[in-house]
């Protein structure tokens, strides 16, 4: 039995990221007046996320999310129907209110290493090009979600088969950035 991971990567990593791609259209689940962001930017770090905190699709037991510059997003339609999933956390998730779909999650903290990046669901857009999953963050986070610890191997072992290196935190490059990110806020305070 295969070990369903995310609708978008369950049947492989498309890799179909395109040269000069610049971006398109992200729209929510409603079937009529949806919300619609218009991301103006190719995306980075694209990732299936296994924390409790990002939306996931019907039955996925990850999310797919990728980051884009905050100034490189807009909210073109319905934007009305926008409300903060947890205005305490860090990531301020805008999720429509009717379908419940998050469309963007922004951080206000100036001083978070991750400040000026939103996080996007591509799975949310009809274009292709979009930059493919790199590897899966938070792969333990799923056990608080109802996952069986006895299965976390088996879905270990799926990941690293579809080519998304499992991490119990954010991948190495993005940790070391977190890390500059604090030396350098400490370097400069003392």
């Amino acid at each position: 039995m295969t070990i369903s991971i995310h609708p978008a990567v369950d049947h492989g990593v498309q890799t179909t990221s395109v040269d000069g791609f610049s971006g398109g259209k992200l729209t929510c689940k409603c079937s009529s007046n949806p919300v619609v962001v218009s991301v103006s930017a190719q995306t980075a770090h694209n990732h299936v996320c296994g924390c409790s905190k990002c939306w996931k699709p019907a039955d996925a037991i990850f999310s797919q999310v990728a980051v884009v510059a905050r100034d490189k997003l807009s909210v073109e339609q319905n934007a009305d129907k926008l409300s903060i999933v947890d205005e305490s956390a860090a990531i301020q998730r805008h999720a429509c209110r009717d379908c419940g779909v998050h469309m963007y999650g922004r951080i206000e903290d100036s001083n978070h290493p991750f400040y000026g990046l939103d996080f996007i669901h591509t799975e949310l857009s009809s274009e292709s090009g979009w930059s493919p999953p790199e590897f899966a963050a938070f792969v333990s986070s799923i056990i608080e979600t109802g996952t069986p610890p006895d299965n976390m191997d088996a879905i270990r072992a799926r990941l690293e088969e579809l080519g998304l290196p499992p991490y119990d935190c954010l991948s190495p490059p993005l940790m070391d950035a977190i890390a500059t990110h604090i030396y350098n806020q400490r370097k400069a305070g003392g």
